[in-house]
């Protein structure tokens, strides 16, 4: 009983680490007529590296060439995530661009997973995201629908690199310091398209707002969850942002969608969640039947 409560409690905590996130992301985009996406990255990035430097005080001696290799890379890809996906919400909901994302480590999921029933899962999302494009986003932007499909590359390219600094770095140190490679690099494409505006008071605050609701925050609540909570689940779990993306953008930013969209989006959701679970399943051990 007191395992199940432990389970049911890590979970609450994974759900409303996504919720933070994807109030985040809402946020940034109202922020979006005064420094642009560009500079909604830079305020991001710049905040979260602060952040996790601060409280992780990563050390840099004694690491090899290798090791620098894998931490530029994955900021160059956190830079890279990022900025396409806040691109995209230019054009696209944040329901509709985060679904369009996720097919990234879905496909991811069902490549791993290595079994024919994975790809029934694909089908899955892909036909809720032909239901998006053909009926229910009449809209449908296609540039912005490149640039999350973009972004969801870059988040497969964001996991397997995580996996490989995580090989490396104790604790989130090589995330802290990807971060603020990350935030090294697109400081300057910030700084252009924005100016001073990106330095003022209020806008620095609510940047930093963004920050611990998207970055910090999710990333304490994930460490804690994943100490009584089983990887598997975690990643159902949040196979469940895009519906919250969807609700946030209604919310708090007035994005109406129509049923097919919510259906397109639902689709997609379960596809993720069965493509997760094939992989964890073509993950475990054989067992052996001999006594």
């Amino acid at each position: 009983m007191t395992s199940s409560r432990a389970a049911v409690g890590a979970s609450a905590v994974v759900v409303l680490g996504l919720i933070c996130q994807e109030v985040g992301a809402a946020l940034a985009v109202t922020l979006f007529p005064a420094v642009g996406p560009i500079g909604m990255v830079t305020l991001r990035l710049v905040f979260s590296a602060a952040v996790l430097l601060i409280v992780f005080r990563p050390s840099l001696r004694a690491r090899s060439r290798s090791d620098w290799m894998t931490v530029l890379l994955f900021g160059l890809v956190l830079a890279g995530m990022n900025a396409m996906f806040y691109l995209s919400l230019t054009r696209l909901d944040l329901g509709v661009a985060l679904t369009l994302e996720i097919l990234g480590p879905l496909v991811l999921s069902v490549v791993t997973a290595r079994r024919a029933s994975a790809w029934l899962w694909a089908a899955l999302a892909f036909a809720g995201v032909a239901i998006l494009g053909l009926a229910g986003a009449s809209e449908l932007d296609p540039l912005g629908a490149v640039l999350a499909l973009g972004a969801g590359s870059a988040w497969v390219a964001y996991i397997l690199l995580s996996a490989r600094t995580g090989a490396r770095f104790g604790r989130l140190d090589g995330l802290a310091l990807a971060m603020g490679v990350g935030a090294v690099t697109i400081l300057p494409f910030g700084a252009v398209t924005t100016g001073a505006t990106l330095v003022q008071p209020g806008i620095l605050l609510l940047g930093l707002a963004v920050a611990l609701l998207s970055s910090a925050i999710p990333y304490g609540l994930e460490l804690l969850a994943l100490r009584r909570l089983p990887a598997s689940t975690f990643s159902i779990l949040l196979s469940l942002a895009p519906a919250l993306a969807a609700l946030a953008g209604l919310l708090i930013l007035g994005q109406q969608l129509s049923l097919w969209d919510w259906l397109a989006i639902g689709l997609v959701v379960i596809a993720s969640m069965g493509a997760v679970r094939a992989a964890a399943r073509a993950a475990r051990p054989p067992v052996d039947p001999t006594p």
